[in-house]
C-alpha cells in the first residue's frame, strides 16, 4: 500500500542530491515553486548528524515578513516515511506548517519554531 503524497516546500538543504540520499534513499520527485510572505535568515545547527548530512553547520530557515517578499525553492512529492525521516532530520529551531504557494499548491513547510501560524 502507498499511503498519502505529501508535498513539501523546501528552500535549503532538502533539495541537496546527498540530504535527499541519506534521508529518503534517493531522490524525490521535485517541481520549482515559490513561497510566497517569507524571508531567508540563518541558523547555527548543532546537531553532528544533521551537519554531517547536509555538509554545513548553516542552514537557511523562513521567517515570515511582508507580502512583498518571496523565496525560491521547490515542491517535493513525500511519502509518509519521507515526511517522517524529514521530521525527525529538521532541529528544534523549526517547525512545519502549512502555506500556499505561487504555484496556488498547498504545501508543508520549515520555518521558524518562532513564527506565528
Amino acid at each position: 500500500m502507498l499511503g498519502v503524497a505529501h508535498l513539501l516546500f523546501s528552500y535549503g538543504t532538502l533539495r541537496l542530491p546527498a540530504v535527499q540520499s541519506s534521508l529518503y534513499g534517493g531522490p524525490v520527485p521535485t517541481v520549482d515553486d515559490r513561497l510566497l510572505g517569507f524571508r531567508l535568515e540563518w541558523v547555527q545547527i548543532t546537531d553532528p548528524e544533521v551537519v554531517a548530512t547536509s555538509g554545513s553547520d548553516r542552514h537557511p530557515i523562513l521567517v515570515r515578513s511582508g507580502p512583498e517578499d518571496a523565496v525560491d525553492g521547490s515542491c517535493l512529492t513525500l511519502t509518509d516515511d519521507d515526511l517522517i525521516a524529514t521530521d525527525d532530520y529538521e532541529v528544534d529551531d523549526y517547525r512545519r506548517i502549512e502555506a500556499d504557494l505561487a504555484s496556488g499548491r498547498r504545501a508543508w513547510v520549515y520555518v521558524s519554531a518562532d513564527t506565528d501560524d
